[in-house]
């Protein structure tokens, strides 16, 4: 097992991105967390903290795919650095808003600009794709960053909380951005590992965002119904936990996905597979959708903590396979922009599934929330069989135009 990710850090260029691209990635998950923290403290409103908040997330998830199509355009290079420094400008106009205590409509404008940061892990992605294309290896860096992608939301809110709360409030997001700015300044050096704009007269889909590709249309579908599980988890950890009792239980809920995927998602990297990836995804689309089911049986924190490590245990996967299937299916100019949307659903789906979870509890007690995590995985079954079928749909008119001719 080991050798395999050995064999990813033997150029020493790559670890030296990694380190650079994970510093980076570091600040997203402290950048709405450390908003809310901020105005709670300092606004004593849960509302305002959470409107700002989703202002950022929701501004994050749309932009970012316009900026990764701008990279696989301009280059990471020439890209990067601009929209970086818009978005710690718009931390430090949150932060002087709060500081100076002005209008509140100076919160909404730097969470806005601040959202224009860019997708670390597509950016990290796309070097490894560069360098291990068709490669078995590729599979292992896949997997590395799913599980960094897990670390980093293990460390990133607790982080951003302690730094607010024992020093200033504003402090949590002053250091998420400067992780941003340090880590994007040390990404952007390492000219070396970083792909190269493809330039050519027969470029695919040369103007157009690759929206419009229906297989990946269903990749985004999917990875918004995994979102939506997550995002279930995060608000039903916290509910049970509070009516235990047992507030800092929470931690034990998200600590057991985190800790679930994270350890399948290390294995899953040196697993070699002959079965055909569409089929693959459909596979652990299924045992995703089975292992959210018991949720209906969960009556407390502990046994909410089991029914999400199995659960975990295929989110990691279901994950790697879908970055994989999208470097197969979109062009090789469009390669960042294509897995950026995919994590971009991945966020809508968390803030979609902790909106719908939360409304659910409000209104018919806690328990109903479960319905939404398996709703989400019903979605996941659904997108993967879909893409299975298309697949395979695919695969036969090939065959039936080969034999035509």
């Amino acid at each position: 097992m080991i050798g395999r990710y050995q064999q990813l850090f033997q150029a020493k260029e790559n670890q030296h991105f990694v380190i650079a691209g994970l510093l980076a990635r570091l600040a997203l998950p402290m950048m709405g967390i450390g908003i809310i923290t901020l105005l709670a403290q300092l606004k004593g409103s849960y509302t305002l903290a959470g409107l700002v908040s989703a202002t950022f997330v929701l501004t994050y998830a749309l932009l970012s795919p316009q900026v990764s199509r701008l990279v696989d355009k301009f280059g990471q290079f020439r890209v990067l650095p601009v929209v970086t420094a818009v978005s710690v400008l718009g931390v430090f106009i949150i932060i002087i808003t709060t500081w100076l205590s002005l209008p509140d409509i100076g919160l909404f404008i730097g969470a806005l600009l601040t959202g224009a940061m860019p997708s670390m892990s597509a950016m990290v992605r796309a070097r490894w794709t560069a360098q291990y294309k068709d490669q078995p290896v590729l599979q292992t860096a896949y997997s590395l960053e799913t599980v960094f992608d897990d670390a980093t939301f293990i460390v990133g809110p607790p982080l951003s909380v302690g730094i607010s709360v024992a020093l200033f409030p504003q402090a949590g997001l002053l250091v998420a951005a400067i992780l941003l700015a340090v880590g994007m300044a040390l990404f952007i050096s390492q000219r070396s590992t970083e792909p190269k704009v493809v330039v050519s007269d027969h470029l695919v889909m040369p103007n157009k965002s690759i929206i419009s590709m229906v297989g990946l249309q269903l990749l985004i579908v999917l990875m918004i119904a995994l979102g939506v599980i997550v995002g279930s988890v995060d608000i039903l950890s916290v509910t049970l936990a509070q009516l235990q009792q047992q507030p800092a239980m929470a931690s034990l809920v998200l600590s057991a996905y985190a800790v679930g995927s994270c350890a399948m998602g290390i294995v899953f990297g040196v697993l070699t597979f002959n079965t055909p990836l569409p089929r693959l995804l459909f596979l652990s689309g299924l045992m995703t959708f089975l292992s959210i089911v018991p949720m209906w049986w969960v009556v407390g924190v502990y046994s909410l903590s089991v029914v999400v490590f199995i659960s975990g245990l295929f989110f990691a996967p279901t994950m790697i396979i879908a970055m994989t299937l999208v470097e197969k299916i979109v062009p090789q100019n469009k390669l960042t922009e294509g897995m950026t949307w995919l994590l971009a659903g991945l966020n809508i789906g968390v803030a979609i599934g902790a909106m719908l979870t939360g409304k659910m509890v409000d209104t018919y007690g806690p328990y109903a929330g479960y319905a939404v995590a398996i709703s989400g995985g019903v979605l996941v079954l659904i997108s993967t069989w879909l893409s299975y079928l298309r697949d395979k749909t695919q695969q036969k008119v090939a065959v039936e135009c080969e034999n035509g001719h």
